[in-house]
C-alpha cells in the first residue's frame, strides 16, 4: 500500500470516529481487524474493548456492544469494540488481555472483561452499568484520570498502575462492610502467588486498616468498595489500584524487585489481576459460607496492627482526654477491637475528618 493510500485510510477511520462519538458512544465495525487498535490510537476520547473467557461470554460481550446500553458518567464520549476486532494492542506495555484470560481459572469472577487504555474511572464504569453487566465482570484501565479513594480523596493513576473494578452481589447487609477486607487479603495473597510461581523473593505487601496496601512503609495500593440496595440484593462495586510498575508517587512492586537485584523478572498487571481473581474467588466462598472468622488468622498475619498502641482522643465535658489503647483485631462489624490500659474492651471508629484513620479514631466502650 502506498503512503498516500495509508494516509487516506487513517483519515477515513478518524472521520468515522469523529462522526460516531457525536452520539457519545459507538458500536460500529470497520473492515480491517486492526481498525480497533488504530481507532484507539486516533481517538482522543475513551475506548472500551469487551471480551469474555468462554464462547458464551464472548457472545454476551457482542450482545452488550450491539445493545448500545453502556453509559459512562458525565456524558463521556466513548467507542466500543470487541477484542476480536483488534489484532494487537496499540502499545507493547498495554494490558495483556489474552495473557490475563489464559491465566484465569475462575468460574465466575473476572471472566467478562472491559478494558480501556484510558478512562475517567473504572469504578464509575461498573457502578453506573451494574445492571447491564454480568456479576463478576471487571473493568481495567491502563490510565484513569478521575480515580478516587475513600472520602472522595483523589487516587493518582499513572501508567504502570494496575487499575480495576469489578462487581459482586451480596444478600446479607451485615457482612457487606467486611468485603473490603477480603479484597485486600486477596491482593496480598495474589502477589505471594505470583512470587511463588516465578521463584521470586517474598514481596511483603501489608494491609493498613481499613483499605490501604503498604510495602516497606510506603503506600502502594488502595481499595474502594461501594454498594447500592436493589431487589433484596446489595450490588457491590469493588475498585482496586495497585502500583505495579510506577515508582511515582510512592513506590511499586517492580521497584522493590530491582532493589533486591536478584532477578530480571517484572510483575505484569495481567498476571497480578488473574492471580487476584483466582485467590479472591476461593476466599469469597469461604467468607460467604463460613464467615470472616475463618479468614482472620491469615488476615492478621498480613495486616500491620496486631498489638499496635494508638492514642484515642475523647471529649469529657469541655476537655479533650487522651487514652492509649492496644489493637486486638476486628469486631464482628468490621471496626477495630482494642483494649485500654484499664482492661476495658472498646471498638474504634474513624471520626470521618482525618486523612489518616489512626489520627482520627473514636472509642466506643463494649459491654
Amino acid at each position: 500500500m502506498s503512503f498516500a493510500s495509508t494516509t487516506s485510510l487513517v483519515s477515513t477511520v478518524q472521520s468515522s470516529l469523529r462522526n460516531a462519538v457525536l452520539s457519545k458512544k459507538s458500536n460500529f465495525s470497520l473492515p480491517l481487524p486492526a481498525a480497533a487498535a488504530l481507532a484507539m490510537d486516533c481517538d482522543p476520547n475513551c475506548t472500551l474493548v469487551l471480551c469474555g473467557k468462554s464462547p458464551a461470554e464472548n457472545e454476551a460481550a457482542k450482545a452488550l456492544k450491539n445493545s448500545n446500553a453502556l453509559n459512562l458518567p458525565e456524558s463521556t464520549e466513548f467507542s466500543i469494540f470487541l477484542q476480536s476486532e483488534s489484532e494487537k494492542p496499540v502499545k507493547e506495555d498495554a494490558f495483556g488481555v489474552d495473557s490475563f484470560m489464559s491465566s484465569l481459572s475462575t468460574s465466575r469472577f473476572g471472566r467478562f472483561l472491559l478494558w480501556s487504555p484510558r478512562l475517567p474511572s473504572t469504578h464509575d464504569v461498573v457502578s453506573k452499568n451494574f445492571c447491564e453487566l454480568p456479576v463478576g465482570a471487571v473493568c481495567v484501565a491502563d490510565v484513569q484520570y478521575k480515580g478516587r479513594g475513600r472520602s472522595k480523596n483523589v487516587w493518582e493513576s499513572p501508567e504502570g498502575c494496575l487499575l480495576f473494578s469489578f462487581t459482586l452481589q451480596m444478600e446479607d447487609g451485615r457482612v457487606v462492610p467486611l468485603i473490603q477486607y477480603v479484597v485486600s487479603l486477596a491482593v496480598t495473597e495474589a502477589i505471594k502467588d505470583v512470587c511463588d510461581k516465578n521463584g521470586l523473593p517474598y514481596v511483603d505487601v501489608k494491609i493498613k486498616w481499613p483499605n490501604d496496601l503498604y510495602l516497606n512503609g510506603l503506600k502502594v495500593g488502595g481499595i474502594l468498595c461501594t454498594s447500592t440496595y436493589k431487589s433484596k440484593q446489595f450490588n457491590v462495586s469493588a475498585g482496586i489500584g495497585l502500583n505495579v510498575d510506577n515508582e511515582k508517587p510512592t513506590t511499586c512492586l517492580n521497584a522493590f524487585l530491582r532493589e533486591l537485584s536478584v532477578t530480571t523478572y517484572k510483575f505484569r498487571s495481567e498476571d497480578v489481576l488473574a492471580a487476584f481473581f483466582n485467590k479472591f474467588e476461593m476466599l469469597y466462598e469461604v467468607f460467604i459460607n463460613q464467615g470472616f472468622q475463618s479468614l482472620e488468622e491469615v488476615y492478621y498475619r498480613t495486616w500491620l496492627h496486631s498489638g499496635q498502641r494508638v492514642i484515642v482522643q475523647e471529649k469529657s465535658e469541655d476537655q479533650v482526654v487522651e487514652n492509649v489503647v492496644t489493637i486486638q483485631g476486628l469486631t464482628s462489624s468490621g471496626y477495630l477491637l482494642a483494649i485500654g490500659d484499664d482492661n476495658q474492651m472498646c471498638e474504634l471508629h474513624p471520626d470521618g475528618n482525618s486523612f489518616d484513620f489512626f489520627k482520627g479514631l473514636v472509642r466506643r466502650k463494649l459491654d
